[in-house]
Protein backbone atom coordinates (compact mmCIF):
# COMPACT_ATOMS: atom_id res chain seq x y z
CA UNK A 1 0.00 0.00 0.00
CA UNK A 2 1.04 3.30 -0.50
CA UNK A 3 0.31 7.04 0.76
CA UNK A 4 -2.70 7.77 -2.10
CA UNK A 5 -4.56 5.58 -0.01
CA UNK A 6 -5.06 2.58 -3.16
CA UNK A 7 -2.84 -0.32 -4.52
CA UNK A 8 -1.33 -0.31 -7.54
CA UNK A 9 -2.50 -2.52 -10.07
CA UNK A 10 -0.35 -4.76 -12.78
CA UNK A 11 -2.11 -6.60 -15.34
CA UNK A 12 -1.10 -9.36 -16.67
CA UNK A 13 -1.34 -9.40 -20.42
CA UNK A 14 -5.17 -10.64 -21.65
CA UNK A 15 -6.59 -9.66 -18.56
CA UNK A 16 -8.36 -6.39 -17.54
CA UNK A 17 -7.43 -4.69 -14.84
CA UNK A 18 -9.73 -4.26 -11.64
CA UNK A 19 -9.98 -0.07 -10.36
CA UNK A 20 -8.09 0.81 -7.43
CA UNK A 21 -9.50 -0.79 -4.36
CA UNK A 22 -9.51 2.00 -1.75
CA UNK A 23 -7.70 1.03 1.19
CA UNK A 24 -8.25 4.00 2.86
CA UNK A 25 -12.24 4.51 3.22
CA UNK A 26 -11.88 8.12 4.06
CA UNK A 27 -9.86 8.70 0.96
CA UNK A 28 -11.58 9.86 -2.58
CA UNK A 29 -10.87 8.43 -5.43
CA UNK A 30 -10.85 11.39 -7.87
CA UNK A 31 -9.42 9.63 -11.16
CA UNK A 32 -8.18 6.59 -11.89
CA UNK A 33 -5.63 6.13 -15.03
CA UNK A 34 -4.79 3.29 -17.23
CA UNK A 35 -1.69 3.34 -18.68
CA UNK A 36 -1.20 0.56 -21.46
CA UNK A 37 2.47 0.21 -22.27
CA UNK A 38 5.36 -2.40 -23.15
CA UNK A 39 8.52 -2.72 -20.64
CA UNK A 40 10.98 -0.46 -21.75
CA UNK A 41 9.19 1.01 -24.80
CA UNK A 42 8.88 4.77 -24.83
CA UNK A 43 5.55 4.25 -22.51
CA UNK A 44 8.27 4.11 -19.62
CA UNK A 45 8.02 7.70 -19.57
CA UNK A 46 4.42 7.92 -19.03
CA UNK A 47 5.06 5.55 -16.57
CA UNK A 48 7.57 7.47 -14.63
CA UNK A 49 5.04 10.68 -15.28
CA UNK A 50 2.70 8.98 -13.58
CA UNK A 51 4.44 7.68 -10.63
CA UNK A 52 5.76 11.55 -10.08
CA UNK A 53 2.31 13.12 -9.85
CA UNK A 54 1.23 10.68 -7.51
CA UNK A 55 -1.64 10.00 -8.29
CA UNK A 56 -3.44 6.66 -8.91
CA UNK A 57 -3.23 4.53 -12.18
CA UNK A 58 -3.49 1.05 -13.18
CA UNK A 59 -0.96 -0.83 -15.56
CA UNK A 60 -1.56 -2.94 -18.30
CA UNK A 61 1.09 -3.95 -20.27
CA UNK A 62 0.80 -4.87 -24.04
CA UNK A 63 4.32 -6.47 -25.37
CA UNK A 64 5.43 -4.44 -28.50
CA UNK A 65 7.67 -7.89 -28.84
CA UNK A 66 5.00 -10.51 -28.62
CA UNK A 67 3.07 -8.39 -31.35
CA UNK A 68 0.02 -7.47 -28.75
CA UNK A 69 -0.24 -3.92 -30.19
CA UNK A 70 -1.34 -5.45 -33.20
CA UNK A 71 -3.79 -7.65 -31.71
CA UNK A 72 -7.68 -6.16 -32.78
CA UNK A 73 -8.54 -6.11 -29.20
CA UNK A 74 -5.60 -3.53 -28.79
CA UNK A 75 -6.25 -1.98 -32.47
CA UNK A 76 -9.74 -1.09 -31.11
CA UNK A 77 -8.14 1.27 -28.40
CA UNK A 78 -5.27 2.71 -30.12
CA UNK A 79 -5.22 1.95 -34.37
CA UNK A 80 -1.93 3.44 -34.58
CA UNK A 81 -1.43 0.16 -33.10
CA UNK A 82 1.58 1.62 -30.69
CA UNK A 83 1.72 2.10 -27.26
CA UNK A 84 1.51 4.09 -24.81
CA UNK A 85 -2.09 4.59 -24.31
CA UNK A 86 -3.89 6.49 -21.43
CA UNK A 87 -7.23 5.97 -20.42
CA UNK A 88 -8.90 9.37 -18.48
CA UNK A 89 -12.37 8.32 -17.15
CA UNK A 90 -13.68 11.49 -17.72
CA UNK A 91 -12.89 10.89 -21.63
CA UNK A 92 -14.65 8.59 -23.98
CA UNK A 93 -11.52 8.16 -26.22
CA UNK A 94 -8.10 7.21 -24.81
CA UNK A 95 -5.60 9.66 -25.57
CA UNK A 96 -2.11 8.27 -27.61
CA UNK A 97 0.70 10.07 -28.39
CA UNK A 98 3.64 10.43 -26.29
CA UNK A 99 4.05 14.19 -26.12
CA UNK A 100 0.02 14.45 -26.05
CA UNK A 101 0.17 12.17 -22.49
CA UNK A 102 3.33 13.59 -21.01
CA UNK A 103 1.75 17.68 -21.78
CA UNK A 104 -1.56 16.65 -20.44
CA UNK A 105 -0.53 14.73 -17.10
CA UNK A 106 1.77 17.93 -16.31
CA UNK A 107 -0.84 20.09 -16.72
CA UNK A 108 -3.64 18.27 -15.11
CA UNK A 109 -1.45 17.74 -12.36
CA UNK A 110 0.47 21.55 -11.88
CA UNK A 111 1.22 20.78 -8.06
CA UNK A 112 3.92 18.25 -9.58
CA UNK A 113 5.75 21.41 -11.29
CA UNK A 114 6.76 19.27 -14.28
CA UNK A 115 5.94 22.23 -16.39
CA UNK A 116 7.65 25.29 -15.62
CA UNK A 117 5.24 28.20 -15.71
CA UNK A 118 7.45 30.43 -17.57
CA UNK A 119 6.16 30.11 -21.72
CA UNK A 120 9.35 30.19 -22.85
CA UNK A 121 10.70 27.72 -20.07
CA UNK A 122 7.78 25.78 -20.92
CA UNK A 123 8.16 26.07 -24.68
CA UNK A 124 11.83 24.77 -24.16
CA UNK A 125 10.37 21.54 -23.11
CA UNK A 126 8.12 21.01 -25.53
CA UNK A 127 11.02 21.69 -27.68
CA UNK A 128 12.93 18.99 -26.50
CA UNK A 129 9.68 16.70 -26.55
CA UNK A 130 8.87 17.69 -30.53
CA UNK A 131 12.77 16.89 -31.52
CA UNK A 132 13.30 13.78 -29.61
CA UNK A 133 9.71 12.36 -30.33
CA UNK A 134 9.89 13.31 -34.20
CA UNK A 135 13.37 12.68 -35.03
CA UNK A 136 15.06 10.89 -32.80
CA UNK A 137 12.72 8.19 -31.88
CA UNK A 138 10.59 8.47 -34.86
CA UNK A 139 13.10 8.60 -37.62
CA UNK A 140 15.83 7.06 -36.07
CA UNK A 141 15.10 4.57 -34.09
CA UNK A 142 12.18 4.28 -36.43
CA UNK A 143 14.32 3.22 -39.36
CA UNK A 144 16.49 1.72 -37.26
CA UNK A 145 14.32 -0.95 -35.50
CA UNK A 146 11.43 -0.84 -37.96
CA UNK A 147 12.59 -0.15 -41.81
CA UNK A 148 9.45 -1.61 -42.88
CA UNK A 149 7.78 1.46 -41.84
CA UNK A 150 9.23 3.69 -44.70
CA UNK A 151 9.51 0.92 -47.29
CA UNK A 152 7.07 -2.01 -46.72
CA UNK A 153 6.37 -3.32 -50.21
CA UNK A 154 10.48 -3.64 -51.09
CA UNK A 155 12.56 -4.90 -48.38
CA UNK A 156 15.42 -4.10 -50.61
CA UNK A 157 16.28 -0.78 -48.99
CA UNK A 158 16.33 -2.08 -45.37
CA UNK A 159 19.64 -2.31 -44.32
CA UNK A 160 20.39 1.23 -46.30
CA UNK A 161 17.30 2.40 -44.17
CA UNK A 162 18.68 0.85 -40.74
CA UNK A 163 22.38 2.07 -41.48
CA UNK A 164 20.90 5.79 -41.79
CA UNK A 165 18.77 5.26 -38.84
CA UNK A 166 21.87 4.45 -36.49
CA UNK A 167 23.38 7.78 -37.99
CA UNK A 168 20.72 9.94 -36.94
CA UNK A 169 20.70 8.48 -33.26
CA UNK A 170 24.51 8.79 -33.48
CA UNK A 171 24.27 12.48 -34.44
CA UNK A 172 21.26 12.89 -32.12
CA UNK A 173 22.91 11.56 -28.80
CA UNK A 174 25.82 14.25 -30.14
CA UNK A 175 23.72 16.55 -29.76
CA UNK A 176 21.78 15.49 -26.30
CA UNK A 177 25.55 14.93 -24.86
CA UNK A 178 26.40 18.75 -25.55
CA UNK A 179 23.34 20.01 -24.45
CA UNK A 180 23.69 17.99 -20.61
CA UNK A 181 26.90 19.16 -20.89
CA UNK A 182 26.95 22.92 -20.33
CA UNK A 183 26.30 22.47 -16.31
CA UNK A 184 22.48 21.67 -16.38
CA UNK A 185 21.37 19.40 -13.81
CA UNK A 186 18.19 18.44 -15.81
CA UNK A 187 17.12 18.66 -19.76
CA UNK A 188 15.92 22.73 -19.17
CA UNK A 189 17.40 24.56 -16.84
CA UNK A 190 14.65 25.84 -14.86
CA UNK A 191 14.48 22.25 -13.57
CA UNK A 192 12.95 18.49 -13.66
CA UNK A 193 10.44 18.26 -16.14
CA UNK A 194 8.37 15.74 -18.42
CA UNK A 195 11.06 16.04 -21.19
CA UNK A 196 13.64 13.89 -18.38
CA UNK A 197 11.73 10.37 -18.33
CA UNK A 198 11.77 10.58 -22.23
CA UNK A 199 16.23 11.30 -22.18
CA UNK A 200 16.13 8.21 -19.91
CA UNK A 201 14.18 5.81 -22.26
CA UNK A 202 16.94 7.07 -24.99
CA UNK A 203 19.63 6.57 -22.62
CA UNK A 204 18.55 2.73 -21.71
CA UNK A 205 17.84 2.31 -25.62
CA UNK A 206 21.54 3.67 -26.77
CA UNK A 207 22.68 0.86 -24.52
CA UNK A 208 20.47 -1.52 -26.06
CA UNK A 209 22.03 -0.94 -29.40
CA UNK A 210 25.52 -0.99 -28.11
CA UNK A 211 26.50 3.03 -27.83
CA UNK A 212 27.96 2.46 -24.55
CA UNK A 213 26.76 5.19 -23.27
CA UNK A 214 28.42 5.34 -19.63
CA UNK A 215 31.79 5.85 -22.09
CA UNK A 216 31.19 7.78 -24.36
CA UNK A 217 28.27 10.34 -22.71
CA UNK A 218 29.75 11.45 -19.72
CA UNK A 219 27.27 14.78 -19.21
CA UNK A 220 24.12 12.22 -20.30
CA UNK A 221 25.09 9.33 -17.82
CA UNK A 222 25.38 12.12 -15.22
CA UNK A 223 21.60 13.35 -16.34
CA UNK A 224 20.89 9.10 -15.66
CA UNK A 225 22.46 8.76 -12.26
CA UNK A 226 20.16 11.99 -11.05
CA UNK A 227 17.27 10.11 -12.60
CA UNK A 228 18.00 7.26 -11.00
CA UNK A 229 17.99 8.36 -7.71
CA UNK A 230 14.17 9.60 -8.02
CA UNK A 231 11.75 7.08 -6.12
CA UNK A 232 9.54 7.45 -8.66
CA UNK A 233 12.38 5.92 -11.20
CA UNK A 234 13.18 3.64 -8.84
CA UNK A 235 9.73 2.15 -8.90
CA UNK A 236 8.82 2.40 -12.37
CA UNK A 237 12.31 0.20 -13.30
CA UNK A 238 10.68 -1.96 -10.35
CA UNK A 239 7.64 -2.54 -11.84
CA UNK A 240 8.46 -3.12 -15.24
CA UNK A 241 11.46 -5.18 -14.30
CA UNK A 242 14.11 -3.54 -16.02
CA UNK A 243 17.41 -2.13 -16.14
CA UNK A 244 18.75 0.74 -17.99
CA UNK A 245 22.01 -0.58 -18.21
Amino acid sequence: MDKRGARHVHVPRGRIAPRYRLINPDARLIMTYRLYYSPGACSLAVHVVLEEIDTPFVLHEVSVARGETQQSAYLAKNPKGRVPVLEIPSEGTPLTELPAILVYLARRHPEAGLLPASPIAEARVLEWLAWLADWVHGVGYGELWRPQRFCAQDPTPHEALRANGRRIVHEAYGTIEQKLGDGRQWAVTSGFSIADPFLLVLYRWGNRIGMHMREHYPAWSAHTQRMLERPAVKRTLEREAISIG
